[in-house]
């Protein structure tokens, strides 16, 4: 993939390698190799080492293509509230891996990103780079991708300290007994299946979900869940675990129809709706919101419905 640079007034006088690892986050021995190889070019003819660059100048990086084991970049739509040249918020749809796996080697939300920043660092694993956090497959909403090691490592700190504000929206199997609450249960690797978590495991760490009823329906209610920490799969192993599920989830609840109406929950009913951090380059605080997808505002249509029917 090759990407044009355009040199401007405040960037003259530069070396053309110090110029480009400024623009594209590749080490400058990274550019050198690029040059060598015959990968870049200046000005329409083949760059030379160590040249200097003037305004109005034009360099074009041919990137390679990724090898055997590296994200291999794919032109697919989605939506991005924010992004600068060190990170980039998404809002990912519903039933798409973040990164590629067993199972989705393309097709992935970093397949996607990768695309649309051909040019970000590749910190955090070669098929995960920039990953600082995920969202299952089927859950939808808000992550935050670091596009450089400042961010990574910033954004990773954030996580580890708990200052990252996340709010999720999820439809659960019942109704809870009072308007809000706090789940402490711990967490680990469930003794029974190592593919699913537990809070029965032999090695667990501490987890706490807060929540608040929303609205309630006929056999379900809509709750907001705060995270203080960020287990895996920790929502629906908490409902699952005071015995309100995740509406759809099959591998904690199986509660795929609300009973009385036959509504089909096609997928687990959680979102990523509120995401809250520090840039941890500018230091600014930023926060992203999002409306659920249309699949779960319209069981939560059918839901309203199914309330009015049956009084």
């Amino acid at each position: 993939m090759a990407v044009e640079f355009h040199v401007t007034e405040t960037e003259k006088g530069q070396r053309l390698d110090v110029y480009l690892a400024s623009q594209t986050r590749l080490t400058r021995s990274q550019i050198n190799k690029l040059i060598k190889d015959a990968h870049v070019s200046h000005n329409g003819q083949p760059a030379r080492h160590g040249c200097k660059i003037r305004k109005g100048d034009v360099a074009i990086v041919d990137f390679p293509p990724p090898q055997d084991g590296e994200l291999t970049p794919q032109e697919i739509e989605i939506d991005v509230p924010y992004e600068d040249k060190h990170l980039m918020v998404v809002d990912k749809p519903p039933g798409m891996p973040m990164y590629p796996g067993a199972g989705h080697l393309t097709g992935t939300l970093m397949n996607a990103v990768k695309w649309r920043d051909p040019i970000m660092a590749n910190i955090g694993g070669p098929l995960r780079p920039g990953v600082v956090h995920r969202i299952d497959k089927d859950t939808s909403g808000l992550v935050v991708i670091a596009l450089d090691e400042p961010s990574y490592y910033g954004l990773v700190e954030q996580f580890k300290d708990r200052t990252i504000k996340r709010k999720y929206l999820a439809l659960i199997y019942g109704s809870m007994k009072t308007p809000q609450g706090q789940i402490t249960l711990p967490i680990g690797r469930s003794k029974s299946d190592r593919k699913k978590m537990s809070t029965v495991s032999d090695r667990h760490k501490p987890a706490v979900t807060n929540w608040r009823t929303l609205k309630t329906f006929k056999g379900a209610s809509l709750v907001e869940a705060v995270l203080s920490t960020g287990r895996t799969h920790q929502i629906r192993v908490h409902f699952s675990a005071i015995g309100h599920p995740v509406l759809g989830d099959q591998t904690y609840g199986l509660k795929t129809f609300i009973t009385q109406g036959k509504i089909h929950i096609p997928r687990q009913m959680l979102h990523a709706a509120l995401l809250g951090f520090v840039h941890p380059v500018t230091g600014q605080y930023l926060e992203f919101s999002s409306r659920p997808p249309a699949d779960m505002e319209h069981i939560c249509s059918l839901l309203e419905a199914e309330c009015y029917n049956t009084k």
